[in-house]
């Protein structure tokens, strides 16, 4: 993985998970600053499920375990320092990750990129899955959420509901269930808007990363634009074309866009 500055400006196998009862973070106080310690807060669980992953599943997937100190952990702990750097610098508390087109390391880079953010201790991180046509994140987990994020979109389901902890500290998860071919129309609509301001809102020193489509293929990332502070954009060596990642750049002028990921992985 390779993280370039530049900026424009502005079916697995069978899964085994165990569930007990727990809550979304509640901290101390609710203003972090760079010298809290880890001793410095309290997390207590109250609704919010937890679920404990399989890590032979995490081991295919590639998505990170442990603290590691391996290439793709230290890796992902730059990419992390830089991010914080330029969200810190902004004030910015969204990020959505997308690509030119599909198979270019979106989701994997999305889950993992969450994982390494919640384990600074200054604050929690909420990782949502976006992508309605192809939802992936839960998959990458080896989880069946029986609720999730479209579920709260259309059946007015509470999102306390579809939220689950995967046994990372800090890390929450929003996953999307079922696929639908209107995605673009229902980032757009107003529950949309309510739930995005809600996500935003539940806990100031929250970072939101959120998993988007590509940009070449649907127009979901533009219609969700409102909702975001900053974008990711992800390409994959041997498989990106010069052409589509200058055509991403420029149908982001308008946004905020911390940089730009090489990588070489699919997902």
């Amino acid at each position: 993985m390779v993280c370039d500055a530049a900026q424009n400006g502005h079916g697995v196998g069978e899964r085994r998970m165990t569930v007990r009862a727990v809550s979304d973070p509640v901290w101390r106080d609710e203003r972090f600053n760079d010298s809290m310690s880890e001793q410095g807060m309290t997390i207590r669980y109250s609704t919010t499920r937890v679920i404990e992953l399989d890590d032979s599943i995490l081991e295919k997937n590639k998505i990170l375990r442990g603290e590691g100190d391996d290439e793709t952990a230290a890796a992902y702990k730059l990419l992390r320092t830089q991010i914080l750097h330029r969200m810190r610098e902004n004030n910015w508390k969204s990020l959505a990750i997308t690509s030119p087109r599909e198979g270019e390391g979106r989701t994997l880079t999305a889950i993992n990129l969450a994982i390494s953010l919640a384990r600074d201790v200054n604050h929690t991180v909420l990782l949502v899955d976006l992508d309605m046509r192809h939802p992936g994140v839960a998959n990458y987990l080896g989880v069946h959420p029986t609720v999730g994020i479209d579920d709260c979109l259309l059946d007015n389901k509470p999102i306390e509901e579809a939220l689950f902890n995967p046994g990372i500290e800090r890390l929450v998860v929003l996953p999307c269930r079922n696929v639908f071919s209107s995605s673009s129309e229902l980032l757009s609509s107003p529950p949309m808007q309510k739930l995005a301001e809600e996500i935003k809102a539940r806990y100031p020193e929250r970072l939101v990363i959120f998993d988007l489509p590509p940009l070449l293929v649907r127009d979901d990332l533009l219609a969700f634009s409102p909702h975001i502070d900053a974008v990711l954009l992800l390409a994959r060596e041997g498989k990106t074309r010069q052409a589509d990642l200058q055509r991403a750049m420029e149908m982001l002028s308008t946004v905020n866009v911390v940089g730009t990921v090489m990588n070489s992985v699919r997902g």
